[in-house]
């Protein structure tokens, strides 16, 4: 994986030759546009973040409290993208729902647990990569998260 050092998303768009830049872009404003209030955008492990915020849900990400709990990310990689979806992580149904709006489109997914990988734009179904976004609310997710995490 390629991780930035830039302190904010602005730089990080910046850093990318522009065709990289404007895929990111494209993405970028798909989330925004469907992501809950609660959750905030920012840099998070060297990529653009989508995190639920500590004013939100102070205890942070358990493997590491001093972070905000990543919800989805997003990073131009060496050879492909990368959209990371945690509120699919464990969730069958979200997963299934995505699965079947790639299929839909005619496209055909290279996902991961919560990561899916595109070489270009039109490889991802944004309309439902929106949706499923928008689908969840920060509250939803921290009590996702709050169920399947590992006791402490």
């Amino acid at each position: 994986m390629v991780t930035s050092k830039a302190a904010s998303v602005e730089q990080y768009l910046q850093e990318l030759p522009p065709e990289r830049r404007e895929v990111l872009a494209a993405v970028r404003k798909v989330i925004l546009n469907n992501l809950d209030k609660d959750f905030e955008e920012g840099m998070q492990y060297g990529m653009i973040g989508y995190y639920v915020p500590h004013r939100v849900f102070p205890d942070g990400y358990h493997c590491d409290p001093k972070q905000p709990l990543p919800f989805a990310g997003l990073a131009a990689q060496k050879n492909n993208y990368s959209l990371y979806l945690m509120c699919i992580y464990g969730d069958q149904a979200k997963e299934k729902q995505l699965r079947d709006a790639f299929a839909k489109a005619g496209k055909k997914p290279n996902m991961g647990k919560s990561c899916v990988r595109f070489k270009k734009l039109d490889d991802l179904p944004l309309e439902a990569i929106g949706k499923l976004i928008g689908s969840i609310t920060a509250a939803q997710y921290v009590a996702q998260y709050l169920k399947a995490r590992p006791k402490r």
